[in-house]
């Protein structure tokens, strides 16, 4: 009950991408009317260029909005609506969370909503993969911290002791065919990902490296999972592993269910 209570809602990021792009639309205009007179000395037809630059900038993100803002309620988009819609978050998201500190809205609450958003956009597309081309991706935090086995170079090192979730995550990725990576940062991770070559992600990660690593990737679908964290961040970190599981299952196609222990389907 409290978790769903403080599930971060998806209005929060929303409304500040909507005020991020009023605020880009008066800074182009007010960068046009500046702009003008010194443009109209050199040439007639200077302003007018960049007037129309910069309103195709502005409704291309509006679109993109109007796209997110449409998935989330439920309406299919075209797919040149959900480019511009990744576009828009891109170009925005820095312009979101400065927005949110003027509020006293914390950067990680930010995260959580944006994060909200993206797995809600991904769910909405149907994506259906093989289970060889799925790849579950923890940070290395998840590992019992005094564990002496390093399982960031292969993930059979674990010895299944039940002291931390590495061990489940690997029953959990064998039981369904799906690849499992352990990664301590952002370059091992864009490495795997180069090496395995996977059509989707379930990454399981903090606020900051989901949020990072969803815009990093993209196109890449990623569901993200949040660890949860109850002696602190990057240290004996823990996960949902039914959320885990139902992120596995929105991305395998109905017909490919989970192996038992004789290895038949069930």
């Amino acid at each position: 009950m409290i978790e769903i209570m403080n599930r971060p809602r998806k209005r929060l990021f929303l409304t500040l991408i909507l005020i991020s792009l009023v605020l880009a639309t008066v800074s182009s205009y007010g960068i046009w009317v500046v702009s003008m007179p010194g443009l109209s000395n050199i040439s007639t037809y200077l302003p007018m260029i960049l007037g129309t630059l910069l309103a195709t900038v502005i409704l291309a993100i509006a679109c993109g909005v109007i796209g997110i803002i449409l998935a989330i309620l439920g309406f299919r988009t075209l797919g040149i609506f959900q480019g511009l819609a990744w576009s828009a978050i891109n170009l925005l998201f820095p312009v979101a969370i400065s927005i949110g500190k003027l509020f006293d809205v914390g950067k990680e609450r930010i995260e959580r909503s944006f994060i909200e958003v993206s797995n809600h956009l991904i769910k909405q597309k149907g994506i259906m993969v093989q289970p060889d081309k799925l790849l579950i991706m923890t940070p290395h935090c998840l590992q019992q911290e005094s564990c002496p086995y390093k399982i960031t170079r292969d993930v059979a090192n674990c010895h299944h002791c039940g002291k931390c979730q590495i061990g489940d995550l690997v029953t959990l990725a064998e039981s369904y065919g799906v690849h499992l990576a352990v990664v301590t940062g952002g370059t091992l991770a864009r490495k795997v990902i180069k090496t395995i070559r996977p059509q989707a992600v379930l990454a399981i990660a903090c606020e900051r490296d989901l949020t990072s690593g969803i815009q990093d990737v993209f196109p890449l679908p990623v569901i993200g999972v949040l660890n949860q964290r109850p002696f602190g961040p990057c240290c004996n970190t823990r996960v949902n592993l039914a959320k885990v599981e139902e992120a596995i299952q929105n991305f395998l196609p109905k017909d490919i269910s989970r192996k038992n222990k004789d290895g038949a389907l069930t």
